[in-house]
């Protein structure tokens, strides 16, 4: 059995901010594989199922995200699971909207749902990290994720929230890099478009069709030397 947790804040009023990709990544899991209906446990809601062969439990904490430790920790220890069992879905600043990364460990980087469950049952699990981008000032962090997101971001945001739960049976099967992979393809051309490079410098039509002439070096010194200064007047 394997837990599968999608941090968020809880009503109506935050239900399309960006600090609850979370909750919509475990949504959409759901549907996708025809899990149980949502019931409350654990200060969260859970639903469970089947992916590659495995049980899933996903827990969606109703606590607040700055409280989200209590809940998952109050299911890993019911279910008596270890950290390696733990799967956190939740969205990440440090990454351009529409990326996406897994890691097992690390710090909260300035996450209160994470800094909640590492200080609750420790860090050692994977972190599904979902990009929403950065505001460019910290001051407007809280702003930015406590924001709903655009409808522009629609055009990225959907087609990722489809390959995360089309693709969640690589994450139990342990092929991470193929999941990301699967991610990064979805929305490819869709997030905000790489700076374009400059193009190369053309060469002149006359060293395009002759590149491998040689720069003809004029004669310091001897007849031709003489004969081309006394044409040219210089002495």
């Amino acid at each position: 059995m394997l837990l599968f947790a999608g941090l968020g804040n809880p009503g109506a009023k935050y239900a399309n901010n960006r600090h609850n990709v979370g909750f919509m990544a475990a949504d959409a899991i759901a549907r996708r594989h025809s899990f149980s209906p949502w019931s409350k446990k654990f200060q969260g809601l859970i639903s469970e199922g089947t992916l590659g062969g495995e049980k899933i439990v996903l827990i969606k904490p109703q606590t607040f995200m700055n409280l989200s430790g209590q809940s998952v920790g109050e299911a890993l220890r019911f279910y008596k699971l270890e950290l390696s069992a733990l799967t956190v879905f939740y969205d990440e600043i440090d990454l351009a909207e529409g990326k996406l990364r897994i890691k097992t460990g690390g710090g909260a980087g300035g996450h209160n749902g994470i800094r909640s469950i590492d200080g609750h049952v420790g860090n050692a699990y994977r972190r599904v990290r979902i990009g929403v981008g950065h505001p460019g000032v910290k001051e407007m962090v809280q702003h930015h994720v406590l924001g709903d997101f655009a409808k522009a971001d629609r055009e990225w945001l959907e087609p990722l929230l489809d390959a995360i739960a089309d693709n969640a049976a690589m994450i139990v099967k342990g092929d991470e890099s193929g999941f990301m992979n699967k991610a990064s393809l979805a929305v490819q051309g869709k997030a905000a478009p790489e700076p374009e490079k400059p193009a190369p410098k053309q060469q002149s039509h006359v060293r395009q069709a002759r590149p491998q002439q040689p720069v003809v070096k004029l004669p310091e010194s001897g007849p031709m030397a003489a004969m081309l200064k006394k044409l040219f007047g210089k002495e």
